[in-house]
């Protein structure tokens, strides 16, 4: 029986910023040690980070910190430079009561600046205006997974778009102040390290919750939510509620996390948590702005795994059970003006990606066009990489994506003896019980390149060797 899906719910209820959210997937399971490793290799000057517990609202958190040198702080948790303009002070009174650091408690401190490396870094420039080529660059010469990598390009695009609409200009012109400082790239590649480590498959985030009044930033006093948060949530349609508490509890960084990654509002009707993570805020707030991840399954009873009859009992077949109620996802979309070499490039990076399969189908678009459809089958983990490697490498603006629940017939590998040696197969159970042989293609290409003879009659003879082994037929030699 197949292995349960992990899924992950995002309860925004009291905001969720980038460093939130790393702490939160942290505390719910992400490897630390990797996320280190992955951090030691930005190059980039000027920060250390800091995984540590902390209380806040009486509630025991993970921390996740990006500390600055004098030469690139920024106010991003000054809570009077953020709000003083029409708090009086009043944001800030409470900090003390919500916020209080475990003592001995700091799991890991680590300085991952390396100034060797950057040059136009200099002290004393805070606030480094990046661009979305720079940023990437950084992001391709971090070491990391391609998942990770991809997920992070993504974000970036997100808040690229999102800002270019917001200052009425292409997404190439942006130059982005707080979220293109060192601590907010850090906080992305922490996310897409995190998510990446956990490998999920659905993530539910069902709403997310703001706060109200107006916030400090490089462009001035601007109201909550910000332009950039208002036009990510418009774009993704993700709903947005608002508290009565002042101040600003979706970050730009937290609301393009939650578009890359989201791919369900509603939660199931039941489900297991297997593992909770608490996030802590920086800010302080009249109720405490904490983040919480759960590690769920979908709960659907006994039929989870196996195909149910009318009785509500998983189907067997001459005492196998299929293996179904398994998920995969399928991704689709129409290109009309991607050459052949550019299709061709992204099937070939769909696949070391992790896609079981990509095809290409011709059609018709609107207006009579002549067009592809990209098809990609994945496991819903593969999801997000897959569709970041989609937009990256075509021209499409948009992809659908459907979920399907498939039965799997059991199956497992064995070793067919030839006249040429061990070949390589399978053996499936149909659902009468009949047992079948597939030969493995890489082992039958071997084969018939090192005995010059044609593939399809290695194939049929592997075939052939493989049922009379399963048959209890009398072993023979070719």
């Amino acid at each position: 029986m197949a292995e349960k899906q992990k899924d992950l719910y995002l309860e925004c209820s009291a905001g969720i910023s980038g460093d939130m959210a790393v702490a939160a997937l942290l505390d719910a399971g992400a490897d630390a040690e990797v996320l280190n490793a992955v951090l030691r290799s930005i190059p980039a000057a000027g920060f250390q980070t800091e995984i540590r517990r902390v209380s806040k609202g009486g509630v025991d958190c993970c921390d996740f910190n990006v500390i600055l040198d004098a030469g690139h702080e920024n106010h991003d948790h000054d809570m009077e430079y953020l709000f003083g303009h029409e708090s009086g002070g009043s944001l800030t009174e409470h900090a003390h009561h919500h916020e209080h650091e475990h003592d001995g408690q700091h799991e890991h401190h680590h300085d991952h600046g390396h100034d060797d490396l950057h040059e136009h870094e200099h002290p004393g420039h805070a606030h480094e205006h990046r661009g979305l080529a720079e940023i990437n660059a950084i992001i391709d010469a971090t070491q990391m997974t391609e998942g990770a990598k991809s997920l992070a390009r993504k974000i970036f695009r997100i808040l690229a778009e999102a800002e270019s609409k917001a200052h009425g200009i292409p997404v190439g012109q942006v130059h982005f102040h707080e979220v293109g400082a060192i601590d907010s790239i850090v906080d992305v590649i922490a996310l897409a390290v995190c998510f990446d480590s956990l490998q999920v498959g659905k993530v539910y985030v069902p709403s997310l919750t703001e706060g109200r009044g107006s916030i400090r930033c490089q462009h001035g006093i601007l109201p909550v939510p910000v332009p950039a948060v208002a036009n990510i949530v418009s774009a993704y349609g993700i709903p947005l509620s608002f508290i009565g508490d002042r101040g600003e509890f979706v970050t730009p960084t937290g609301a393009a996390f939650v578009a890359a990654v989201r791919t369900d509002a509603e939660l199931p009707k039941s489900f297991i948590i297997r593992r909770t993570g608490m996030g802590a805020g920086k800010r302080a707030y009249e109720r405490p702005n904490i983040l919480r991840a759960f590690i769920i399954e979908e709960n659907c009873g006994s039929t989870c795994g196996a195909a149910a009859d009318g009785a509500g009992r998983p189907v067997e077949f001459n005492g196998a059970t299929a293996d179904t109620g398994d998920y995969i996802v399928k991704l689709e979309t129409n290109i009309d003006d991607c050459t052949a070499e550019q299709l061709g490039f992204v099937s070939e990076e769909l696949f070391k990606a992790g896609a079981r399969d990509v095809s290409f189908i011709p059609c018709q678009m609107k207006k009579n066009r002549p067009a592809t459809l990209l098809n990609v089958i994945c496991g819903g983990a593969q999801v997000p990489a897959l569709e970041a490697l989609i937009f990256r490498h075509t021209t499409t603006i948009g992809i659908r994506r459907v979920k399907y629940e498939r039965t799997v017939l059991p199956r497992e590998p064995f070793t067919v003896q030839t006249a040429w040696g061990g070949a390589q197969a399978k053996k499936v159970r149909l659902p009468d019980g009949e047992l079948r042989v597939y030969p493995e293609y890489e082992s039958a290409a071997r084969i018939a390149r090192e005995q010059d003879l044609p593939y399809g009659q290695v194939y049929r003879e592997i075939e052939r060797r493989g049922q009379e082994m399963l048959s209890g037929a009398a072993a023979g030699t070719l």
